[in-house]
């Protein structure tokens, strides 16, 4: 069984050369870093992926929301698509070989990115968490119900700690994504340590 993934997701609420310094201090533990900057233009999210090339974080670890071009123009590992963006095969079609993650909130939708697709896809919220109050959480079960009866990696999102991380794992999860847990810990560092023990990465 491999190692479980690690990725951090900016909270979009960072000034964003904050976030790249964080995101340079805490790279070497983790395997993905996702620009989500809803609020910022392509030329911005580009210059973002820039900053973060210049803190050494290589490209292989970027991932951009939404903006394809932008991810295709940077050369960065993957995109992650909302709801609202570019179909899955759309991507798929027109971007050969760029990684097409899908953001997901159940069986079905699981289903239909998987037939388009799609390399992986993120699914919450699975925990109560303050960026989604007052919807209710996924919970496990149908995290396991999508890992069981189908080939496509699954990253948990949502209310994920060290402590609860071990269950989305014994779930079929293929990593977790935390934003605040990391960004907003008084040490970011020792946060992303937490985590990585949690899920038994040896760095």
């Amino acid at each position: 069984m491999s190692v479980p993934e690690l990725h951090i997701i900016s909270t979009g609420k960072q000034q964003i050369t904050k976030f790249v310094e964080i995101a340079s201090e805490i790279h070497e533990y983790i395997d993905f870093i996702h620009l989500r900057e809803k609020h910022m233009s392509a030329a911005q999210l580009y210059q973002a992926v820039t900053l973060l090339c210049e803190r050494n974080i290589p490209l292989s670890k970027i991932i951009v929301n939404d903006r394809v071009d932008v991810a295709w123009s940077q050369q960065a590992y993957g995109v992650q698509l909302a709801f609202h963006s570019l179909d899955v095969s759309v991507v798929k079609q027109a971007f050969p070989g760029i990684r097409v993650g899908r953001s997901i909130h159940s069986f079905d939708e699981a289903q239909t990115v998987f037939e388009k697709g799609a390399d992986f896809a993120i699914y919450g919220h699975v925990f109560p968490t303050n960026s989604k109050s007052g919807l209710p959480p996924k919970g496990v079960e149908e995290l396991k119900e999508i890992t069981m009866n189908m080939k496509l990696p699954i990253i948990a999102i949502g209310g994920i700690t060290p402590s609860n991380s071990e269950l989305l794992i014994n779930a079929g999860a293929k990593g977790i994504a935390v934003m605040s847990g990391v960004l907003d810990a008084k040490s970011p560092v020792q946060a992303v340590k937490e985590y990585c023990r949690s899920l038994g990465k040896g760095r």
